[in-house]
């Protein structure tokens, strides 16, 4: 394990040590805090992310108040020795916004990401002349219809190694599964869980 005496906290003015928080699982860049050495000495001890709050002048562990800590899982140290990685599982949203992160998720997560939660949008707005509102309003029997339509369609394309064609089925079988995920009050978070549990 690193030792705080091994950093060169004297590189930065206020001589705390920034630590980047980093999920274990997705590899995402969750939030930045800085550290001080009995901030750093409690993560160790606790296996709980605590940070220096230089708005309060004091301790601060994440999750607290909100129970949504940030548990340990390793730590590593930059080529300069004077910044922290830290890969956390976290419990809970991170941002006290209650978003995953503490930067802007959609860009970070992708395109996916970005249809994902125009989706969850759709759902909550209803948009008339929508198709994403229609499938909405017919319901779970409709949609997993067609989650079923499109996967069989992608499936067909694949076998006949028609690969332009099966990518358009695919993009299909993905809008349309987002959908199902959304109406059933689910995420793409959920299902990487999910697989996070069956990879462990």
């Amino acid at each position: 394990m690193i030792k705080f005496s091994e950093l060169d906290s004297a590189k930065n003015a206020d001589g705390l040590i920034p630590a980047v928080i980093q999920d274990d699982n997705t590899l995402q860049v969750l939030m930045l805090g800085y550290m001080n050495e009995e901030a750093y000495n409690k993560t160790i001890e606790e296996g709980r992310v605590t940070f220096f709050s230089r708005t309060k002048s004091r301790l601060w562990t994440k999750g607290e108040t909100s129970g949504n800590f940030l548990n340990v899982k390793s730590i590593h140290k930059d080529c300069d020795n004077d910044t922290l990685l830290i890969r956390v599982v976290p419990v809970g949203p991170v941002c006290h916004t209650g978003s995953h992160n503490c930067f802007d998720t959609r860009e970070s997560e992708g395109f996916i990401g970005e249809l994902e939660y125009v989706i969850q949008g759709r759902k909550e707005t209803m948009p008339e002349g929508s198709y994403t509102t229609k499938l909405f309003n017919k319901g779970t029997c409709k949609i997993a219809q067609k989650v079923g339509e499109e996967a069989v369609e992608t499936v067909i394309e694949a076998v006949d190694n028609n690969d332009e064609r099966m990518i358009y089925e695919a993009a299909d079988l993905m809008y349309h599964y987002l959908v199902l995920l959304t109406h059933k009050g689910f995420s793409l978070k959920d299902i990487e869980e999910e697989l996070v549990k069956r990879h462990k």
